[in-house]
């Protein structure tokens, strides 16, 4: 069910020409890694537009595709690029570092005992006063109504089913899971990078 909100509320590629982009700020640079991946899906990969340029002029990024925008210098005219890549690889690591943001990404940002996504705080599945420890496996997103019904005890005494087994997610499982977050607005040169099943705008 939740998936399926996320799909039929999913954001929509703007076309590149009908770009509303009416200021430099709004037009932020996709970052590929060498192998043409985002680097990030959530948050999604975005440079502002001075670092992309920054970073061009460094010899450190290939520009892919760009906006139909220009910047002006008194030497040069350079359109802002949309999507640029690294030219060399920036190896990922093989696990996520535990914090609260990748926790909630890690659970879809919905209380595992409820399904609801307001008031998330987290909870200790083992409560700690039982010898639970604060480890990927044992904690989860819980909302504060559930989190306080369940109390110090385990799910079994309290009578609450989990939706998922916490476990400890690899860097590539949360970039999956981050794959259902799209943000509001994409650029249409973006889409070729971006492997999210979302239409075109008219």
């Amino acid at each position: 069910m939740f998936k399926a909100e996320l799909i039929e509320n999913a954001a929509r590629f703007r076309s590149a020409d009908n770009d509303p982009t009416r200021n430099l700020s709004a037009c932020p640079a996709l970052v590929l890694n060498a192998d043409y991946t985002p680097l990030s899906y959530y948050p999604l990969s975005l440079w502002p537009w001075q670092t992309a340029i920054k970073a061009i002029f460094l010899d450190r990024v290939d520009v892919v595709a760009t906006y139909d925008r220009e910047v002006h210098a008194p030497s040069l005219d350079m359109k802002i690029p949309s999507v640029i890549a690294l030219r060399q690889y920036v190896k990922q690591s093989e696990f996520p570092a535990f914090t609260r943001f990748n926790l909630f990404l890690r659970d879809s940002f919905q209380c595992q005992y409820c399904g609801g996504h307001d008031h998330l705080t987290f909870d200790h599945v083992i409560p700690r006063k039982l010898g639970g420890k604060t480890t990927w496996e044992n904690i989860v997103a819980a909302c504060a109504p559930c989190n306080a019904r369940k109390g110090g005890r385990t799910p079994q005494q309290a009578h609450m089913h989990l939706y998922e087994k916490p476990i400890r997610p690899t860097s590539w499982q949360l970039q999956q899971r981050g794959r259902l977050f799209p943000p509001n607005h994409l650029h249409e040169t973006w889409r070729d990078y971006l492997y999210w099943d979302i239409e075109l705008e008219e």
